[in-house]
């Protein structure tokens, strides 16, 4: 399976991480001596169902490496659209492609482990998108100091994963009602009214479980979803905030040293 990892976020001076970035590219902040990026493309050269790795936002120049063969294309100005850009890609180098995986580029304490789990999760059905959660116990546990923002659920809170999975011919279904989910994706709340007031409703209630939620939205859409629960804390902890990048600076310095000394 192909990866594309999304790497177009420039923070712009009102943006909380303007005054660590300066106008660069987030995905190229340093975390324990590497770009945040790096950390990413290493877990996906680790990665044994990984093919091609299509990066967006960046160019050779940056300096990053991946074991696997890589790609990259510029950033195409919207989220969607850079999702878009790289599915069309990863058709481009393999027409039989049916899925992908879109990474975010800011989530550094990835494994190659992770994605292997949830290469062979998709791999059980034959679903159009795959939406990770973390519950919170989970991040909790791992990162108590997150401060990530929650969904309330019938069962549980839960926090999204960044990285994810869909069919290619999502790149050319409801676009429309794609960009509005992209653009509020960080607002569960605003996500779920653009697909329904009575599934935003029945959210706010705490009468949806993760499945049911992801279903419900999945059916609006004249889709298959399928909701991935995580044990691993690391696939939703990004860094938005400057508290959470210091918090992952000294995460994986730690993981670093450890490793250094076995």
């Amino acid at each position: 399976m192909d990866a594309i990892v999304i790497a177009g976020g420039i923070p712009l001076p009102e943006d909380p991480l303007y005054p660590y970035t300066e106008g660069h590219s987030k995905a190229m902040l340093d975390i324990a001596g590497k770009p945040m990026i790096q950390w990413v493309l290493d877990a996906l050269s680790q990665a044994a169902q990984v093919h091609n790795v299509i990066i967006i936002g960046l160019s050779p120049k940056a300096g990053v490496t991946c074991a696997k063969p890589t790609h990259y294309l510029p950033n195409q100005g919207q989220m969607l659209a850079n999702i878009i850009a790289g599915i069309h890609k990863s058709v481009a180098l393999n027409p039989q492609t049916e899925y992908v995986l879109i990474v975010s580029s800011d989530i550094p304490a990835l494994t190659g482990e992770m994605v292997d789990w949830l290469v062979a999760e998709i791999g059980k059905t034959q679903d159009d998108i795959y939406y990770g959660v973390v519950p919170r116990p989970v991040m909790d546990a791992r990162y108590p100091n997150s401060r990530r923002t929650w969904t309330n659920l019938k069962d549980m809170q839960v926090c999204g994963a960044d990285i994810n999975a869909c069919h290619v011919r999502m790149a050319t279904e409801h676009l429309d009602l794609w960009e509005k989910l992209i653009g509020n994706r960080k607002s569960p709340l605003k996500q779920i009214a653009a697909v329904g007031w009575d599934t935003a409703l029945l959210l706010l209630l705490r009468q949806l479980t993760a499945s049911e939620l992801v279903r419900r939205i999945a059916e609006r859409l004249g889709i298959k979803g399928r909701a991935i629960l995580w044990h691993w804390a690391e696939a939703g902890m990004d860094v938005d905030k400057p508290h959470q990048l210091e918090l992952l600076r000294a995460d994986m310095e730690a993981h670093r040293t450890r490793a250094d000394e076995c």
